[in-house]
């Protein structure tokens, strides 16, 4: 099982960027993909991005192609996500997952461990 520690949120205006930060522990993370996935009120989680063991293949939803970027450091058991050009509409609580599922079309699913989670709000 991991245990996974998201940081990195807060409250910035439209275009600005964040980096969230997810830091693992409690099994390999090396070996396994590991993913992003955000909550945002009255809707259900949805995928963000995800990124396979070695770093070599990353995958993002539709909406954040182009503008986020997920990375990976297993020699820090740490995974990334640089969030740039950021809309209202990427408000949400971003949870770190693993090992997430997938790709089966242009989406992952959620693995069995996740984050506290950690909140991201743009203002327009």
């Amino acid at each position: 099982q991991l245990q996974l520690v998201e940081s990195g949120g807060g409250l910035v205006q439209a275009g600005e960027s964040l980096k969230l930060s997810c830091v693992a522990s409690g099994r390999a993370f090396s070996g396994i993909a590991m993913g992003w996935f955000r909550q945002s009120p009255g809707k259900e989680r949805e995928f963000v991005a995800a990124i396979t063991w070695s770093g070599a293949y990353q995958y993002y939803s539709d909406s954040v192609k182009g503008r986020f970027n997920i990375s990976r450091d297993n020699a820090m058991n740490t995974m990334y996500l640089q969030m740039n050009d950021l809309k209202p509409e990427d408000t949400a609580v971003y949870y770190c997952n693993g090992p997430p599922q997938g790709p089966y079309g242009s989406t992952w699913y959620p693995g069995s461990d996740w984050g506290q989670g950690t909140q991201v709000t743009v203002s327009s």
